[in-house]
């Protein structure tokens, strides 16, 4: 996209506030808000549990890495998504860093009338779930998330392109 001008005919796509609800078909929310725990190391926290990451099938096995993410500027041309189809991806964000997910249904290509975007505040995170298209982490701050992927001898990433020119994510409606 060349400057910050919107590519002429571009739909629109305008993140909304992660919900866990609205998120559900696309993965997990990850947060301790509105979940309950149980108190451990001799009552200092409390374990609250998440959905566990699926990422044991064919030869994989947990993957912890950070991600080291400059900030994208909106507008931005949404070009392509991938998937992982042999596990689930977590993305968290380390001290607060807000960021947009862009994410899609469908089997062997991402079904556009699928096309959805949430804004996620940096004080919780996000889980894929397997064989969700989602476009590569969209920072929008300068900062680091770790992520929890599958890793195995079988690469596990796959990568459509939409059509040029065709979405456009837009910032977010203030409140």
């Amino acid at each position: 996209m060349a400057g910050d001008q919107l590519l002429s005919g571009a739909r629109r796509l305008v993140p909304r506030p992660l919900t866990a609800e609205a998120f559900a078909q696309y993965g997990d929310v990850v947060t301790s808000a509105g979940r309950d725990g149980h108190s451990i190391n001799a009552g200092t926290s409390v374990r609250v549990e998440m959905p566990e990451p699926d990422l044991l099938d064919h030869g994989g096995r947990p993957s912890l890495s950070v991600f080291r993410a400059t900030a994208v500027r909106l507008p931005f041309e949404v070009r392509e998504l991938e998937r992982h189809r042999l596990g689930s991806q977590t993305f968290l964000p380390l001290g607060g860093t807000p960021f947009v997910v862009v994410v899609a249904l469908g089997g062997d290509a991402p079904d556009t009338d699928t096309l959805a975007a949430f804004v996620i505040d940096g004080g919780r995170g996000i889980t894929f779930r397997r064989g969700t298209w989602h476009h590569p982490l969209l920072a929008l701050a300068d900062g680091d998330f770790a992520v929890i992927e599958r890793r195995g001898a079988e690469i596990d990433c796959d990568v459509a392109a939409l059509r040029p020119g065709a979405w456009t994510l837009e910032a977010p409606d203030k409140p």
